[in-house]
């Protein structure tokens, strides 16, 4: 067993030891509770509202991580929390929506590109705008030789490799949800 695998299967533990103390002290004071009842009848009938126990809910919550209030009991990876069917529909929605708002946003801006580029030419032809042909051909190859120069030493830096490990294990962990919005963002790119 990995040492990465071993410290989440300590948070899994941590985790579901805490929901479990929670469950046991709910359960405590419900049967606290159900006893005072009892007592209450027993001693000529106290009013309802005399022997319940007033949860704080504010208190209550103050406890509980922040990712517990955002995710809920289980903020493990989704093959855990849902089953096939519900991870692909998810998937394919959100692919669906990235590739249709990609396709829109990369049609304007392939027109504002196009449409920039004919002004010029026109500007250019008609002679409002003067281009020096041969420094935009000087710099485009300078481009291109900076381009070829890093290009050849391919070293990704540690901080570049430490997310691109971190992108690779979710999508090992989430592999339906991975390509449901595969699938998905195709479909959305193509409509």
């Amino acid at each position: 067993m990995g040492e990465e695998e071993e410290e989440e299967l300590v948070s899994r533990v941590q985790l579901r030891s805490c929901a479990s103390l929670i469950q046991q002290q709910q359960e405590a004071k419900r049967r606290r509770w159900a006893r005072q009842r009892a007592r209450g009848m027993a001693a000529g009938g106290a009013k309802k509202e005399d022997s319940c126990e007033v949860l704080d809910l504010a208190e209550y919550t103050k406890n509980q991580p922040w990712w517990r209030k955002l995710f809920g009991r289980s903020s493990g990876s989704s093959a855990e929390k849902y089953n096939v069917a519900t991870q692909l529909v998810i998937g394919g929605v959100t692919g669906w929506c990235t590739g249709f708002i990609f396709q829109k946003v990369g049609k304007l801006a392939a027109t504002a590109v196009g449409g920039g580029f004919f002004l010029l030419q026109i500007a250019n032809h008609t002679g409002y705008i003067k281009v020096d042909w041969k420094l935009v051909e000087q710099d485009v190859s300078k481009a291109k030789e900076q381009l070829k120069f890093h290009s050849s030493g391919s070293k990704l830096s540690p901080e570049v490799k430490s997310r691109v490990d971190e992108v690779i294990t979710f999508l090992k962990k989430n592999i339906i949800l991975t390509g449901g919005f595969a699938g998905g963002f195709l479909l959305g790119m193509s409509s």
